[in-house]
């Protein structure tokens, strides 16, 4: 490819080129969508001399990320250090395009079966990229639910019940109106609820529910059914969510992938995979995520709202249609 002519192309033409280069490879069109953007940041950012000279540098990986470093740390309010290893990533592909003649090597291609077939849905998945969390993004996202008539309405249900109707858990009955209920909505596939219910009204929970007790969830969670024990973590932080939501963000896979995406990428903590499974830690690893990228003003309710609908279109599961909340 000529690289001489490509720089003489617009920021619109360029664009328009490489991503008809992006739709020839095995990503996802979520990670087209990215790459389509953030790939020109400097360009946005700083000047076209300044985008060319750290794409087309003999020391390409020194020059281009301490220019991102410096450009992120001027226009964003996250960790410049660790949200350029994203937009390098991208710049790295965008000379991959430079190289090629922009046409798709055939070899690429997946071959039909079912073997391949999975074999190129994984490499999609591990291939995706994932849009650097920011203050622009969060209200993206925030206005997006703003726009999900369902949620909204099946939220201002619960509301009601939780806030007006059984704002307290000393009733059994109130309890087994609630947990029902969340149980219904969101799919927590809870096949005998009575016990949950009674388990919870045991408890005692409404004064430590008030305190935003986190070690709260993890007594809920473990009820014993007949001879078993059983673990409802997911159900157990929605319930403490729905009575003290700024002291309770909820659980569900949607999260959890999208934490474990970002410890992987960015290194904003150290968590291990099962340290989300414990409540206690799981909040903390999701206050440190809010502070990692710049996202303190925003309270836990929106962080979590925020990054389910990102796990939501990013890790979509391949099976059935999934509720908010599903394991």
């Amino acid at each position: 490819m000529d690289i001489n002519k490509m720089k003489a192309l617009p920021y619109d033409e360029l664009r328009a080129l490489y991503k008809n280069f992006l739709h020839s490879q095995n990503i996802s069109q979520l990670t087209i969508n990215t790459a389509y953007t953030d790939t020109f940041y400097l360009w946005r950012k700083g000047s076209k001399e300044l985008f060319w000279n750290a794409v087309t540098d003999t020391d390409f990986e020194d020059t281009a990320k301490n220019e991102l470093i410096k450009a992120l740390s001027e226009n964003s309010t996250g960790n410049a250090k660790s949200l350029a290893n994203s937009y390098l990533s991208h710049l790295r592909r965008f000379r991959i395009f430079l190289a090629s003649d922009g046409i798709a090597d055939s070899s690429n291609t997946p071959k039909q079966g079912k073997t391949a077939y999975r074999a190129y849905t994984r490499k999609k998945k591990m291939d995706v990229d994932v849009p650097n969390p920011s203050i622009e993004q969060v209200e993206i996202y925030l206005t997006k639910w703003d726009g999900l008539e369902n949620y909204h309405l099946q939220e201002d249900a619960l509301n009601k019940l939780f806030f007006e109707l059984c704002p307290k858990n000393t009733d059994v009955i109130d309890i087994l109106l609630k947990a029902s209920t969340l149980n219904d909505f969101y799919s927590t596939n809870i096949f005998s609820i009575y016990p949950v219910a009674k388990h919870i009204c045991e408890l005692d929970i409404d004064v430590r529910l008030k305190a935003g007790d986190v070690t709260l969830v993890g007594d809920i969670q473990y009820v014993t059914i007949g001879d078993t024990e059983k673990n409802f973590y997911s159900f157990a932080s929605k319930y403490c969510s729905h009575h003290n939501p700024l002291d309770y963000p909820i659980y569900d896979s949607y999260v959890d992938e999208v934490l474990r995406y970002f410890r992987n990428r960015d290194s904003f903590s150290e968590f291990q995979d099962g340290d989300l499974k414990d409540y206690v830690k799981f909040k903390g690893i999701l206050i440190d995520f809010r502070a990692f990228y710049g996202l303190n003003n925003y309270n836990l309710k929106q962080i979590d709202q925020y990054v389910w609908q990102l796990g939501k279109d990013y890790f979509p599961k391949n099976y059935g249609k999934k509720k908010r909340g599903d394991k």
